[in-house]
C-alpha cells in the first residue's frame, strides 16, 4: 500500500510540525508515508477566482505527482476538498477526467483516513486540557467529514471536548475571501474568536491550518490565551504524554 502525503501550501509554507505529527502518527500503525516532490498547490485560489485554465494547470500536476499511489492524505479538509472538484475542472477534457476521477476516490483528510480506512479511534493519547473543536467548511460540507475528529477526541485520555457555541459558522477566511472581502471576513472571525472565548477552552482544535491560523491571529490580537492546535499535533502530543506517564507509572 503506497500512502501518499499532500502536504498543501500553508502546511509546507508555514506549519510542517503538522505534517511531521501526521507521519509519526500513521508510523505506528504501518504506514509509512511517501512524499512525491512534485506536488505543487492545489489549485483553488485560482479555480475559485474563476481561473480554471490556470487551476487546470496546478491540478495536472497533482494528478502526476500521484499517479502512482493507492491514497492520498493531507492535514486539510478544504485542499482535499479541492481535489474532490477535479472532476468538475476536468469534465470537458476525457484525457484527465478518468484520471481525477481515480485521484478523487483515493484521496482523504488525515481524520478521515484513520478513522474510515485504517479503523482507529484510540491511539492511546492523554491530552488533559479543555477542549473545544471547529468544524471546518470545506472538511464538513464537501467531504462530510464530521463525526471521526470526534470520535478521536473522544478517546484521549483527560480531555475534556467543550461546545463551541455557533461551531458550524465560517471563521470568514475562505482563501480569496478574506481579501476580496476584508471587512467582513474582519466581522466574521471575531465573531467566532468571541464564541471561543466563551467556551472557555484552553485549546482550540481544527482539521484546516487556514482556518485555524485565521482565527488564532485573531485571538492572539487581543490577547486571549488560546491554544491553537490541529488535531494531528494534539493526538502525537497526546501520544507522547500517555507513552510518558505510563513509563513513570
Amino acid at each position: 500500500m503506497k500512502v501518499s502525503l499532500f502536504i498543501t501550501c500553508i502546511s509546507d509554507a508555514l506549519f510542517p510540525r503538522v505534517g511531521e505529527a501526521m507521519a509519526r502518527l500513521l508510523a505506528r500503525y504501518g504506514v509509512e508515508l511517501q512524499f512525491p516532490t512534485a506536488q505543487t498547490c492545489c489549485g483553488q485560489p485560482a479555480f475559485n477566482s474563476g481561473y480554471w485554465k490556470q487551476a487546470r494547470e496546478s491540478a495536472i500536476t497533482i494528478l502526476d505527482a500521484f499517479e502512482d499511489s493507492d491514497f492520498v492524505i493531507a492535514p486539510s479538509g478544504s485542499c482535499t476538498g479541492m481535489l474532490h472538484h477535479y472532476p468538475k475542472l476536468f469534465e470537458n477534457e476525457p484525457a484527465y477526467l478518468e484520471r481525477a476521477e481515480r485521484l478523487r476516490a483515493k484521496s482523504y483528510e488525515f481524520t478521515q483516513f484513520l478513522v474510515k480506512v485504517l479503523g482507529v479511534t484510540d491511539v492511546g493519547a492523554t491530552f488533559s486540557h479543555k477542549v473545544t473543536y471547529h468544524p471546518s467548511c470545506h472538511g464538513t460540507r464537501i467531504l462530510g467529514v464530521k463525526e471521526e475528529p470526534l470520535l478521536l477526541m473522544e478517546h484521549v485520555e483527560g480531555l475534556e471536548l467543550v461546545p463551541l457555541p455557533f461551531a458550524e459558522d465560517c471563521c470568514g477566511f475562505g482563501g480569496t475571501f478574506a481579501i476580496k472581502m476584508g471587512d467582513i471576513s474582519g466581522a466574521m472571525v471575531t465573531e467566532k474568536a468571541d464564541h471561543v472565548i466563551e467556551s472557555e477552552a484552553e485549546v482550540l482544535v481544527g482539521l484546516d491550518l487556514a482556518c485555524l491560523m485565521n482565527i488564532a491571529g485573531n485571538l492572539m490580537y487581543r490577547g486571549e490565551n488560546v491554544r491553537v492546535m490541529h488535531l494531528a499535533e494534539l493526538l502525537y502530543e497526546g501520544v507522547i504524554a500517555g507513552e510518558s506517564t505510563h513509563i513513570k507509572a
